[in-house]
């Protein structure tokens, strides 16, 4: 039998605490090592027993817990999941966090509504084998199993060859990333140029945290950056973050795109769904598109990429070497979805030189000398 990811649950709440074991308890793959109150008592019991997971609260009395995350990371890094109640205030406090090491951000969980505990279970446990995941990505153990999902085809038909334009004087960037995504967004889009072309992402994460995220990038970058709005145009020097809890889809008026925000069922265990966006992109940008798949756990965005590659997109992963976890890149490429395996630092010089047209684009791929 394959060992169990032993979580350690740090938050101040009985309830929250309770709530946490109770969805750790209910998957055959993880179990609660423990369970502490503020970072002292956490660190007590680390001393005694190392566990694989961290999830661990903001706000805590005696320590926060910004503050014992770099602790961690200094002294012994751990992989953590920061666990936040939805406001404005904690979504900046996550981006720093994020900043510091953690590799994931889950919402408190609530229990007002059954649909609602029910999809926070399925995030949460994503999460920590997400993160578990990473510790383990050059030990080579096998992947997990997940549980079933659904398709893309809840939110959006497959793709419709005919609906996307032969060739457009626009280009459009479509991007899929999960856990580690939001450092390596981070390095992709500081060094993109301001005359880059249009990017749509879908980055896993809580809404609220989507826009602070948006901000701090738009900060530090020379191209746009912000929390997608329905109906946003994807214009050149523009990058557009889906929001956390809703689908993001591209459409077409004319030769220019925009974005649809739409709300929905959980699409391959996630809202956003990589592969909505990828679906969309395939049927009204086809050619016209860019699809790049980065690092993250399962297979999210996988089946919108080969849809993106069928309908002549040109199709990008990140390489294993450079993946937080390399999970949906790798299975993309089993599917076959993937013209080109790139590593991290290329991906922004493959952005730029999209600007000349996907079709002369996908040409120039086999002469490139970018991995040289």
């Amino acid at each position: 039998m394959r060992p169990k990811i032993r979580v350690l649950i740090v938050d101040d709440s009985a309830s929250i605490r309770q709530t946490l074991a109770d969805i750790i308890g209910g998957d055959p793959d993880l179990e609660v090592m423990g369970t502490a109150t503020d970072p002292f008592v956490a660190a007590a019991r680390i001393q005694k027993e190392v566990p694989d997971v961290i999830i661990l609260d903001v706000e805590m009395p005696r320590m926060d817990g910004i503050t014992f995350l770099r602790k961690i990371m200094a002294q012994r890094p751990i992989p953590v999941v920061m666990c936040s109640s939805l406001t404005e205030e904690n979504s900046e406090t996550l981006v720093h966090a994020m900043e510091a090491g953690a590799l994931d951000v889950i919402c408190k969980p609530r229990t007002d509504t059954k649909q609602f505990l029910l999809e926070s279970s399925v995030r949460i446990r994503d999460a920590i084998k997400g993160a578990a995941r990473a510790k383990w990505s050059r030990s080579g153990r096998p992947s997990r199993t997940v549980e079933a999902k659904l398709s893309a085809d809840v939110i959006l038909p497959p793709p419709v060859a005919a609906k996307a334009m032969a060739r457009t004087t626009e280009r459009v960037v479509c991007v899929g990333a999960s856990t580690g995504g939001t450092e390596a967004l981070r390095r992709v889009l500081e060094a993109l140029p301001v005359d880059s072309p249009g990017v749509v992402i879908v980055q896993h994460m809580p809404e609220m945290f989507t826009a602070a995220f948006a901000r701090r990038l738009d900060g530090i970058c020379q191209v746009e950056v912000r929390e997608a709005r329905d109906g946003d145009a994807v214009l050149p020097g523009l990058v557009l973050i889906a929001p956390g809890n809703s689908h993001m889809l591209l459409h077409r008026g004319g030769a220019r795109y925009n974005v649809a925000i739409k709300d929905g069922p959980l699409v391959s265990r996630h809202r956003p769904s990589v592969d909505v966006l990828f679906r969309s992109a395939a049927q009204y940008a086809g050619a016209n598109a860019v699809g790049i798949i980065m690092t993250g756990m399962g297979d999210d965005g996988a089946h919108g990429l080969l849809e993106m590659r069928k309908a002549g997109a040109t199709t990008l992963a990140q390489d294993e070497e450079t993946c937080v976890v390399f999970g949906m890149p790798k299975e993309a490429m089993a599917l076959g979805a993937v013209d080109r395996v790139v590593p991290l630092d290329h991906i922004a010089a493959e952005i730029t030189r999209a600007r000349a047209g996907t079709a002369s684009y996908r040409s120039s791929l086999s002469g490139s000398d970018i991995d040289d």
